[in-house]
């Protein structure tokens, strides 16, 4: 997927908004070019975990739909951990086994790292992810 430096650096600034909880949303665009990014309210309340809140995500299925978009990648934030799916990352994405995963880690919060990822079948792929 290619992405807009100035879209992570909203996604960047989500995470930062979020903390100390994790934040998640969904990222919209079409022929694998990155275009928009969908904040979905993390539900879960947890520095650990994400839950994308009912509504909000419905919300953004919409708005994506709407504009006659794909949805291309859900991303999470981890609030002290690096970039990399957690066991419950790899848990709980059974339910969305074809999306691309980006992850923004705020270990260190004056360098955030932001990387994609596939994961299917309980296994961690990278996946391309073009910062331009």
């Amino acid at each position: 997927m290619r992405v807009a430096r100035e879209l992570i650096d909203e996604i960047v600034a989500h995470a930062r908004e979020d903390l100390p909880n994790e934040c998640c949303g969904l990222i919209a665009g079409r022929d694998g070019v990155a275009e928009v990014v969908h904040p979905v309210e993390n539900a879960a309340k947890s520095p650990l975990r994400f839950q994308m809140n009912p509504q909000g995500q419905y919300d953004a299925w919409k708005a994506i739909e709407d504009a006659g978009m794909e949805f291309l990648a859900i991303y999470h934030s981890h609030t002290k951990t690096t970039a990399y799916p957690s066991q419950t990352d790899l848990n709980e994405s059974v339910a969305w086994p074809e999306q691309m995963y980006v992850i923004v880690s705020l270990a260190d919060p004056e360098a955030p790292e932001v990387k994609g990822y596939w994961l299917k079948e309980q296994t961690i792929a990278d996946a391309e992810l073009d910062i331009s």
